[in-house]
């Protein structure tokens, strides 16, 4: 018999962080009076964090399209004919300079995912040069390259990467409808290889690709039950991209969206909840109602790998209006981030004062003066500012 989710306990009990949920106990919670469902995720999110800061990442495109995997949602599938054009790896200055424009618009954490079913040898060397050089400016670094076996993820943990994201997409029993080419398993054992190297995880699914409510169910109730809960935990709305083959899907109502995302952040209380694909189609209101039922974290820019992202400037003047704030960059950089900033410091001066220092290091492409490393006096983060002259 399923547990009623409505019976009035203590908080502590109530919002206890588990790994054990069964299935009547979610959709008992699916199912309660929209109303309670916000009050009771509301109060979690009240219990974990502050409920009106809002984590900030920006997530960038270094490889688009010719992907091999025949997700039927992903514009970037080779499979379909979705027009979009094929780009190569993208330069690491590129990216740097990518990170460091985002950091400067508010983003703490800098994302970037490739359109690949798992990284090539040639290619891993640019990648984790990415992770470092991204890291030495203070900020969260969070990949997404398909699938990881044990020593790539070794890799990318030794360069330094806080998250890798791999989401499971959907419930296991609904996932031979939309992928055929890997199995679930494979997304857990890649899940399970980010984890014993030492990373952070980022893992969700998508809604509004046909799927019923027994699915969204399965999808939460998989990732409530992992040994260890995702850091973060994106949100997705499907993104009909027209010549895949869920372009024409029934759309999902709104408020079972909503729900969605109060189910999981009752389920995972510690767990960042992200807005993430599909905020480009819903209004303010819809936003709002999401972040009182517990998300918290958001991707900040015009795009999302190859999808349309809410503009910058309306994300700024909807946390205003909502009287929300970004989290502090320089706080949530992570301590990993801090360290290899300030090993960054120090090795820089160790060979200024041994007269090894090359001065044109220090000057961008444009001529100006890079950004040096230091450390913020208040904070003892990373900060930035000018070089002397």
């Amino acid at each position: 018999m399923p547990v009623a989710a409505a019976t009035p306990r203590k908080p502590s009990a109530i919002n206890a962080v588990r790994h054990d949920w069964h299935r009547g106990e979610i959709e008992a919670l699916f199912t309660l009076p929209f109303n309670d469902l916000l009050f009771r995720a509301a109060q979690v999110h009240r219990e974990h964090f502050d409920p009106n800061a809002v984590q900030v990442s920006t997530l960038l495109s270094i490889k688009t399209g010719a992907c091999p995997e025949d997700c039927k949602y992903c514009s970037q599938s080779g499979h379909y004919n979705t027009e979009l054009e094929k780009e190569k790896l993208l330069e690491v200055a590129r990216v740097v300079e990518e990170a460091r424009a985002a950091r400067e618009k508010g983003a703490s954490r800098f994302c970037m995912g490739a359109a690949w079913r798992s990284p090539r040898a040639k290619d891993m060397p640019y990648v984790l040069d990415m992770v470092r050089q991204v890291k030495a400016l203070g900020m969260e670094t969070c990949m997404t390259l398909g699938m990881l076996d044990e020593g790539q993820a070794k890799d990318l943990a030794e360069a330094g990467l806080d998250y890798y994201n791999h989401n499971l997409d959907t419930s296991p029993e609904y996932y031979g409808q939309v992928i055929t080419t890997r199995t679930y398993g494979d997304r857990l054992t890649t899940l399970a290889n980010v984890r014993d190297a030492g990373m952070k995880v980022c893992c969700g699914g998508i809604v509004g690709m046909g799927e019923n409510r027994d699915d969204r169910v399965g999808l939460l109730q998989q990732l409530a039950n992992l040994p260890h809960h995702p850091e973060s935990v994106p949100i997705n709305m499907l993104v009909k991209i027209e010549g895949t083959p869920l372009a024409e899907v029934d759309d999902l109502d709104p408020f079972e969206f909503v729900r969605t995302v109060a189910v999981a952040r009752i389920l995972m209380p510690e767990s960042y909840v992200r807005l993430s694909a599909g905020r480009q189609e819903m209004n303010d209101e819809a936003q709002a109602l999401c972040f009182l039922a517990g998300a918290n974290s958001i991707f900040y820019g015009e795009r999302l790998l190859t999808t349309d992202n809410p503009e910058a400037n309306h994300d700024k003047q909807l946390f205003e209006r909502l009287g929300i704030h970004p989290l502090d960059p320089r706080h949530e950089a992570s301590d990993e981030a801090h360290e290899e900033a300030l090993r960054q410091q120090v090795a820089e001066q160790e060979a200024a004062d041994n007269g090894l220092y090359r001065d044109a290091m220090a000057y961008q492409a444009d001529g100006k003066r890079a950004a040096k490393h230091v450390l913020d006096k208040d904070t003892g983060r990373p900060a930035q500012r000018p070089v002397d002259a």
